[in-house]
């Protein structure tokens, strides 16, 4: 949630303030096309240059003083309410936003399971980033949803950058929508609980957990080593995998 002021701190909110990280958020989403949704949009700090994209900008803010102050000040439109229980648009659209640390997991399930948005561009907690974006190896949220979205790491944010300072740095995630699913939707359940049922299966290495649906030429054939761990699979060799126990 942005701000170039302290403001109140019972939302959990870390306010932006460093002119070159909104910079650099702006050149992403400027990479993209359509309305855009702003989560937690504060005094404006990332709501005012956004408008200078001049596309469609909804900007939500749960403090319902800020958003009353905000509104004065943008074109936006301005919503006041909890982002968690606020309705995506069905129809593509970017989303946008600062996320408070403690609703980081929360707000990420919500928007995977959302319709309509084909890019997210997110400020979080760097570990959380990190693993997010399968850097060091993925998680299991992140091979989840790998088949139908790519996870990026933009960059690293200092805490130094927000008012108050939180306690860890941030990172910039970035989350496209793929053209092309690796897996059609219809089959997402049954490919997350495979992805479930591997992280947490029993064995030193895929040979011995994924024994006995799949041997070990078919893991050579795919470029996975017998004893590599479920976080070293790609998105592609997971798809794999689900054809394969098919």
């Amino acid at each position: 949630m942005s701000s170039t002021h302290h403001g109140r701190h019972e939302y959990g909110q870390n306010f932006l303030c460093d002119r070159r990280v909104v910079a650099d958020i702006v050149k992403i989403v400027a990479r993209t096309t359509g309305p855009i949704v702003e989560i937690g949009a504060g005094d404006g700090a990332l709501t005012l240059p956004l408008q200078r994209l001049d596309r469609p900008l909804t900007a939500i803010e749960i403090d319902r003083r800020r958003a009353r102050r905000l509104a004065d000040r943008t074109s936006a439109e301005v919503v006041s309410t909890d982002f968690l229980r606020y309705r995506l648009p069905q129809t593509p659209h970017v989303v946008v936003g600062n996320l408070p640390f403690h609703l980081t997991t929360a707000i990420l399930r919500r928007l995977l399971y959302g319709p309509g948005w084909t890019d997210a561009v997110l400020l979080m907690q760097w570990e959380v980033a990190r693993r997010r974006a399968a850097v060091g190896g993925a998680t299991m949220m992140t091979a989840q949803w790998w088949p139908w979205f790519e996870f990026g790491l933009a960059r690293q944010v200092s805490a130094e950058s927000f008012r108050p300072r939180p306690g860890v740095d941030a990172g910039l995630l970035t989350i496209t929508r793929r053209d092309e699913p690796l897996i059609p939707c219809a089959e997402r359940r049954r490919y997350q609980a495979l992805v479930h049922q591997v992280f947490t299966g029993r064995g030193r290495g895929l040979a011995q957990i994924l024994r006995p649906q799949v041997d070990r030429r078919w893991l050579q054939a795919n470029g996975i080593h017998p004893s590599a761990l479920p976080r070293d699979l790609s998105a592609q060799q997971w798809a794999a995998l689900f054809a394969a126990v098919s």
